[in-house]
């Protein structure tokens, strides 16, 4: 039950958030919104204001605007016809479908400075383990040392040693630490290591032999500092999720990754036990894939339709209706042949137990 509800929340939100960005964009350049709906298909509860009907739906995967002319606009008056989405500039169309996508980006930047000013945890530098025969146990090295410098860069984070090795290109280093009350100092020269990245992939890296003792703290940030690491941390997201779906197009991440309701109803459930940094880290995480998923150039999704009015601002002409129409079917296709796979793949992987 934990689960469901977290989901709905972060799946509320995010679509939420999604569908203000095309509702205020619209409200901007004066075109008329008849519907904002969260969710598809029979109307659960909802209000009238003003001309728009504020409204939840049966489906929750997803939401809606329905602006004036979307559904034809042969019975518009002149008035309703000069309100109409399709009446608009194609700088102001795109500007109002690339806001839902880029809202989303925004919405998952602000989670990630507040984050970083509520407080994440950290792994200290402290060793737990040296396996004997490595490099760090013949330099010298024992557990729990508190690894303090390398190189004469000081570091008091695991990731920011493991950064600094790996990136050193194999060459000796001299790496400081701190044993009971007294500082020590050793050379060591890495040795390569073949390990799996983020995605799978057999890689090779500089490595010393050492193991984090798995020491946790938390770190608190000023607004400041909370800027640019929120800032940096929603690049460094937005660069992994580009990347994951180019490893997938490339079959390098196998297609049984991909996940669906269940997967996030499990995930989302997760989070929300482990506390709320975590939870709203995760929403972050997937307002980032929200984002980047709407902007892909496929007919039916945002990225289709900034595709088309792209080319009508470039061409001066609108993509000929018929050709829309077959390229929303193919859109359609594949939209649904992604939720066939996503919610098989959650199937066999919790009911199954083949994953």
């Amino acid at each position: 039950m934990t689960s469901i509800v977290a989901a709905i929340v972060v799946l509320g939100v995010l679509i939420f958030v999604h569908e203000l960005g095309h509702f205020l964009l619209a409200k901007l350049f004066g075109i008329g919104v008849e519907k904002f709906s969260l969710g598809f298909g029979t109307k659960l509860f909802g209000f009238k204001r003003g001309e728009t009907e504020y409204l939840v739906s049966a489906f929750p995967l997803g939401g809606y605007v329905k602006m004036v002319g979307e559904g034809g606009d042969s019975e518009l008056s002149e008035e309703d016809k000069a309100r109409s989405f399709a009446a608009k500039p194609p700088l102001q169309r795109i500007a109002v479908v690339a806001a839902g996508p880029l809202f989303n980006l925004a919405f998952a930047w602000l989670l990630f400075i507040i984050l970083y000013m509520i407080g994440v945890p950290a792994v200290t530098s402290k060793v737990g383990e040296v396996p004997k025969d490595k490099p760090a146990a013949l330099a010298g090295l024992k557990a729990g040392d508190v690894v303090t410098a390398i190189d004469g860069a000081p570091v008091d984070r695991w990731d920011d040693l493991a950064s600094l090795i790996a990136g050193s290109g194999g060459k000796p280093l001299e790496i400081r630490v701190r044993r009971n009350n007294e500082t020590l100092t050793f050379s060591v020269t890495p040795e390569t290591r073949k390990g799996k990245n983020l995605f799978g992939e057999t890689v090779s890296s500089p490595a010393i032999g050492i193991v984090s003792a798995g020491e946790q703290v938390t770190d608190h940030f000023g607004p400041g500092e909370a800027l640019i690491k929120g800032s940096l941390q929603t690049v460094t997201v937005i660069k992994l999720t580009v990347l994951s779906l180019v490893k997938l197009v490339e079959r390098a991440i196998p297609l049984d990754t991909v996940g669906g309701p269940i997967m996030i109803a499990k995930m989302a459930g997760e989070q929300a036990s482990a506390g709320g940094v975590s939870f709203l880290a995760f929403m972050a995480l997937l307002s980032v894939n929200l984002g980047i998923l709407n902007l892909l150039p496929v007919p039916i999704l945002d990225g289709g339709h900034l595709f088309f009015f792209s080319w009508e601002l470039v061409f001066r002409r609108p993509v000929s209706m018929k050709t829309r129409e077959i390229a929303q079917q193919i859109g359609l296709a594949l939209l649904i042949g992604l939720m066939v796979l996503a919610f098989y793949n959650d199937i066999v992987r919790y009911f199954v137990g083949q994953g």
